[in-house]
């Protein structure tokens, strides 16, 4: 008899012991998601801050101006240089140190910045900074969507993809028109396909980090590095399409 309570006393402790092992074990995964899932939005910030800045010093330096869009060189030079950016940072990025990428990420963003320097040229900075506000109201709440809701966004995605590569060839089409109303029309759409956009990529960072955030390193920041990067892009040119609509010219 003392023998079997005996066992019994064991077999509780090593069960009770378990089944604190699994509750810790459980309560470090949450953790380690929240804090990726943090830095995802806290390097997204800091990159738009970096962006900001950047363009409105470039914008208030006429040699700068000059020479960026003075001349088709200067622009292609940056754009051609943005683009390899992103195409090595998102292809690389786990072959490279977490420094180096956030070094990588820090480049983009203020290249990004001289690029967009020339809406201060265009638009007013009053209206900039309302569109700023819009951009960031809609944008939080199109992620709070993205990140809340229980129904799987996969299928939208191929849409919107479908949907980005129009958007991109109409752009271009564009350029040799020239057509008010068909602009208006690709803003439409743009503004609508970053909307979808910013929902569907938040649960696929969420559900990425869900898979594979079980700790915080250097392999899992990197990817919070690489999620951060797709949200900015999502936010910069929801803010540029929404920016043709509430942006005030500067005639």
């Amino acid at each position: 008899m003392n023998n079997d309570n005996f066992d019994q006393n064991q077999n509780y402790d090593e069960v009770t012991s378990y089944d604190s092992v699994g509750n810790r074990r459980q309560i470090f995964m949450a953790t380690a998601f929240s804090s990726l899932m943090r830095k995802v939005y806290v390097w997204m910030t800091l990159a738009l801050v970096v962006s900001g800045l950047t363009a409105l010093y470039v914008s208030g330096s006429e040699a700068a101006m000059q020479a960026i869009f003075g001349n088709r060189a200067g622009f292609w030079i940056l754009a051609i240089a943005e683009l390899a950016l992103v195409i090595i940072l998102s292809a690389r990025i786990q072959r490279m140190s977490f420094a180096t990428a956030g070094l990588m990420f820090i480049a983009y963003s203020i290249l990004n910045g001289v690029t967009l320097s020339f809406i201060f040229l265009a638009y007013t900075r009053a209206s900039i900074a309302s569109t700023f506000f819009v951009t960031a109201g809609t944008f939080g709440a199109m992620s709070l969507i993205g990140y809340s809701t229980k129904r799987n966004l996969d299928g939208l995605g191929r849409y919107l993809l479908y949907g980005l590569i129009g958007l991109i060839i109409a752009s271009v089409v564009n350029l040799f028109i020239m057509s008010s109303p068909f602009d208006f029309v690709i803003s439409i759409i743009g503004v609508v396909i970053f909307v979808a956009l910013t929902a569907y990529d938040t649960q696929k960072i969420k559900q990425m980090f869900l898979a594979y955030g079980q700790d915080v390193n250097d392999s899992t920041q990197k990817l919070a590095l690489l999620g951060s990067l797709t949200l900015y892009l999502d936010f910069i040119n929801l803010f540029l399409y929404l920016l043709r609509f509430f942006g005030k010219s500067n005639d």
